[in-house]
Parts: C-alpha cells; sequence; structure tokens
C-alpha cells in the first residue's frame, strides 16, 4: 500500500482537482469515487469514473509538477482521498536512472497531448450528425439542388460535382424537416473538390455559414438541437 501523508472529505460535486491548476500531489481514493471530466469547446466531457483503490493526479507529479492538470477530477457521492506522502514518492522516483526518468517523463508528456487530440477530435465527431436534407443554391449554370450529409452548428459538407469556388459568398437554401419552406443561410466556401479522391476529399464542398436571419437561426438552432437529443 501506498504511505498517506493526510486524508481528505469531499461531498458529491465537490471538485479534488481543477483542470488548468498546477499541483503535484498525487491522490489515492480510500472510500467512494470520483469522475474525471475534461472541457473541451465549452462541452464537458466525462473521461473515466474511478473507485476505491486507485489512484489520480500521477501525471502531474511525475512531469516534476511543471505541467497544468489535465482533467477535473470531482467526488460523487462522499469520498475520501488520501494524499500520498510526497517525500516517499520523490525517494522512489529518484530510485530510477535519469536516463528512465526523461523517458517517463517524455512519454507522459507525450500522452497529455494525445489525449487532448482525441478528446477535441471525440467532442467534433459528436457535433457533427449525419443528415440528408435538401438544398439549393445558385451556380453559374443557374440554381443547383442537392443533398447535404454531414451537418453541423457552423457548417456543412455539401456533395455536388459542381461546387463553387474557395472563398465564394453565396446564399444557401436549405430545407429542415416540417418547415413549409427553406430557412435562407449566407454561406462561404472553405473548400472545394471536383474530383472524388483528390486530396483525400470527397467531390464537393466544405461551406460555412456567415450569416442568418434571426428567426431562420433559431429554426435552425432547434433543429440541430432536436437531432443532437435523438
Amino acid at each position: 500500500m501506498f504511505t498517506i501523508g493526510s486524508e481528505e472529505n469531499y461531498q458529491d460535486g465537490d471538485i479534488v482537482i481543477k483542470e488548468g491548476s498546477v499541483g503535484d500531489w498525487v491522490y489515492v481514493i480510500l472510500s467512494g469515487s470520483v469522475e474525471v471530466s475534461k472541457m473541451i469547446g465549452g462541452t464537458k466531457l466525462v473521461l473515466d469514473h474511478l473507485n476505491k483503490g486507485e489512484v489520480f493526479g500521477e501525471l502531474s507529479f511525475i512531469a516534476g509538477g511543471k505541467m497544468k492538470r489535465s482533467a477535473t477530477v470531482t467526488a460523487t457521492g462522499p469520498t475520501i482521498v488520501g494524499i500520498i506522502d510526497k517525500n516517499f514518492l520523490d525517494m522512489e522516483f529518484n530510485k530510477l536512472s535519469s536516463e528512465f526518468r526523461s523517458i517517463l517523463i517524455s512519454t507522459i508528456k507525450r500522452f497529455v497531448h494525445m489525449m487532448e487530440r482525441t478528446t477535441e477530435f471525440s467532442s467534433n465527431l459528436e457535433s457533427s450528425l449525419l443528415k440528408t436534407l435538401s438544398i439549393s443554391f445558385k451556380t453559374k449554370q443557374g440554381f443547383l439542388k442537392a443533398f447535404t450529409g454531414t451537418v453541423q452548428k457552423a457548417s456543412m459538407f455539401i456533395r455536388t460535382n459542381n461546387p463553387l469556388n474557395p472563398d465564394e459568398i453565396f446564399n444557401l437554401k436549405l430545407q429542415l424537416p416540417g418547415l413549409p419552406s427553406p430557412i435562407n443561410i449566407k454561406c462561404q466556401v472553405e473548400w472545394a473538390n471536383i474530383k472524388e479522391g483528390d486530396g483525400g476529399r470527397p467531390a464537393g464542398m466544405k461551406i460555412n455559414f456567415k450569416e442568418m436571419a434571426g428567426q431562420d437561426n433559431r429554426l435552425f438552432m432547434k433543429y440541430m438541437q432536436s437531432i443532437t437529443n435523438t
């Protein structure tokens, strides 16, 4: 078992470690449980739940306290945690060769970086919803009707063999289910691809929403909320 320097008591919802804070204390759960979470784009993403006997806070310790806490740890119900004696940890850590300590620190930093990228990707994936909607927009050849598959809160991908030019600004008519008429969105092309597979991208164009009238914006956000909750 670990050498415990002190104990701390927490109630449900109390924060043990705050993401972004600085510290190198290492904790072990003596009773109860905690939730590990991270904020990505303003949204709380739960990474793990830890129970009695499990350890947290070790990443910052191994990094020498120079790394900010990578996640928030919150008590779920009455919880007692033990703070592992730092002198004991330092003594054990210093028994390792300097080469192995360097490898371990490098591995920890790489792991944290990978976790940041993975959670960000996961968050983006959750906000990206595959729905087929009818759209139309004006090209040099006239109005083009098409369908969209990937819809996000501020952008979408349109699969078409006649994409507009990158950076071009245009008006899009988007038909939402249950509405008698389409909503209008001012958009700008982020990138376009005419041939399937060029640059690893499908034929079509990625567009970003630039402007939506008040009522159209409310209808769109209501629709996005409805498909997010299904």
